[in-house]
């Protein structure tokens, strides 16, 4: 009985530890998580660091506790984007009028440029960008018979601290009647935005226009809308260009150094973090990285214990030098994405590798970039080294030849970056007939390889080698004649039997270029081939035009008084198929090539 009675003590004792624990202790506890909760909330000062002094080198402790230090989330970047582009959704279907542009098939694309006022401050580089459009096939002085408008103001540089930016676009634009919040619209930016930040607002509203951009957001960028243009120099030409550099294949292919970079190194501010850490891969042997910090009016007030040593070895190496015998260059980002490294390096044959994280290449709808540059990543930029190392030498031939493709294909002047644009906007509007990406990234580019003739790759002979094709088996000659016919001692009778003689030869045209009537059939000689005889004074350049009675890929263009051998124009021939992207000269008169 007595044991019992202990056990009941026992059990009672335990159910009111377990009641006082549930009532007091649980209520502690949830007491203690809110007091941390609340506590967590506050800004939770900076500990009493005993290196305080070494601090301030990097940043202010004021700074180090305050929110607006921190940077911003892609929620914020995002939200902050949509408020300067409204219509940031924008796609040809949605924002593009195609009625305006189709009213004449493909010759409906035509571009209008609104005139500028007298009082406008207008940039070298905008010059030059008005220009080409100006003597382009496409431009017209009616803006009822526009496809496309561009702005007379000038927009490359809204850098509202810049000399050249422009105020007040934004009431101007409006107060131009065909506006339409920008539809139809063309704008062209090199730079955009301002010191710390330096984002991607152009201080004013673009509305539903085609933004043509350097250093643009992959973020940001409207994919079959907008077209992402490069980063050029005030200087740099506006029709030609230099060549690329690469004038013969050397093997191996890799040049003295295995990678290099010259340039800026920012202390502050967006695009420091990147430049700062070049330092860190440079050995001076294989691997140059050479920054300095020698640039604005202050740059002695805000230079580091690393700026001295910096310039004295950035003086030991000479730029152009560097560029040339260099494989690889590295192209950080700087204060924007895009980079003047980017075109150098394009037109020296040295492979690009790209350190600009988010950073849409220009002309990225069209070019398969991945066949001239080495994308890499700025959080990774200790194994760049490792990556270039690893790149062997065929891959550095194949990437060093497309540099030199894409280079003077779309990048040697300035007539050539805006005639891309121009182009690459018009395949969006007649896609049926639009070029594809194998006619843009093989020789001898986009710009030569036009829809109007075919949008069939094995109608251009320069396609063949790539398609596994053979060149056609007959030429198709055509002869320019002014004299008047009056003896069949003439030295075109003469040439016409060498021709016809000839068995490639499929057909006779005789381009009558001369203000007296033509001769008759009858007074032409009998041949074995079919002869046609046409106008062609109102072609001053119809030597090299398409022509609808030419039914063979090889043309044979003569003048009236060549002499020619058969031999010699069947020898000619056979050359030419071997070289069928090539134009082969015969002789000081005669040349045979493709329509």
């Amino acid at each position: 009985m007595q044991a019992r009675k202990k056990y009941v003590l026992l059990g009672l004792c335990a159910c009111c530890w377990v009641l006082l624990f549930y009532w007091g202790g649980g209520v502690q506890l949830r007491l203690l998580r809110l007091l941390v909760r609340q506590r967590g909330d506050l800004v939770r000062s900076w500990p009493n660091w005993t290196d305080r002094a070494f601090l301030p080198r990097y940043a202010h402790l004021d700074e180090l506790q305050m929110e607006t230090g921190m940077a911003e989330s892609p929620r914020q970047r995002r939200q902050a984007w949509s408020a300067i582009y409204k219509d940031s959704h924008c796609r040809m279907e949605t924002c593009f009028d195609f009625t305006r542009c189709r009213r004449r098939g493909r010759e409906g694309f035509r571009v209008y440029i609104y005139p500028s006022e007298k009082t406008d401050r207008v940039s070298e580089s905008y010059r030059k960008i008005l220009a080409s459009i100006a003597e382009s096939r496409y431009y017209t002085s009616d803006p009822r018979e526009a496809c496309l408008f561009v702005l007379g103001i000038d927009t490359l540089d809204r850098d509202q601290l810049s000399g050249q930016f422009v105020p007040n676009v934004d009431d101007r634009i409006r107060g131009y009647p065909l506006w339409n919040d920008g539809r139809n619209h063309l704008i062209f930016n090199l730079y955009s935005g301002t010191w710390p930040n330096y984002t991607e607002d152009l201080g004013f509203n673009i509305g539903q226009a085609i933004l043509a951009k350097a250093s643009l957001n992959t973020e940001h960028f409207r994919p079959g809308f907008d077209v992402s243009i490069p980063l050029f120099s005030k200087d740099h030409p506006q029709k030609g260009g230099e060549r690329g550099w690469l004038v013969r294949n050397s093997t191996p292919p890799r040049r003295k150094y295995l990678l290099m970079f010259k340039g800026k190194r920012y202390l502050t501010g967006i695009g420091s973090d990147t430049r700062n850490a070049l330092h860190h891969i440079h050995n001076g042997k294989d691997i140059v990285s050479l920054t300095t910090c020698r640039h604005g009016k202050d740059w002695e007030k805000h230079k580091d214990a690393r700026c001295d040593h910096d310039n004295l070895e950035y003086e030991r190496f000479d730029y152009q030098e560097l560029l040339h015998n260099s494989t690889f260059c590295l192209v950080p980002r700087g204060r924007r994405l895009g980079s003047f490294r980017f075109l150098e390096s394009l037109q020296a044959a040295c492979i690009p590798v790209l350190l600009s994280n988010g950073w849409e290449l220009p002309f990225s709808d069209v070019i398969q970039w991945n066949q001239a540059v080495i994308e890499g990543d700025e959080r990774l930029l200790l194994q760049v080294p490792s990556t270039v190392r690893a790149v062997g030498n065929a891959r550095v031939l194949a990437l060093r030849q497309r540099t030199q493709m894409l280079w003077d294909a779309y990048f040697s002047s300035v007539d050539k970056i805006v005639l891309t644009t121009l182009e690459i906007i018009k395949d969006r509007v007649f896609s049926h007939t639009s070029r594809n990406k194998f006619m843009w990234n093989s020789l001898p580019g986009g710009l030569l390889a036009l829809p109007e003739y075919s949008s069939h790759l094995e109608h251009f002979p320069f396609y063949y080698l790539g398609l596994g094709l053979s060149p056609s088996q007959e030429f198709t000659a055509v002869i320019h004649a002014v004299s008047p016919l009056v003896s069949q001692s003439q030295p075109i009778m003469k040439l016409l039997q060498v021709v016809s003689k000839s068995k490639y030869c499929s057909q006779i045209i005789i381009v009558w270029n001369s203000e007296k009537p033509q001769p008759s059939r009858s007074k032409w000689p009998p041949m074995p081939v079919p002869l046609t005889v046409t106008d062609g004074r109102r072609k001053t350049t119809s030597r090299f035009l398409p022509h609808v009675a030419i039914e063979t890929e090889a043309v044979l263009s003569l003048d009236e008084d060549t002499v020619l051998l058969t031999s010699e124009v069947n020898f000619a021939f056979l050359v030419w198929r071997s070289f069928p992207d090539r134009i082969v000269g015969t002789h000081p008169g005669a040349t045979s090539g493709t329509p």
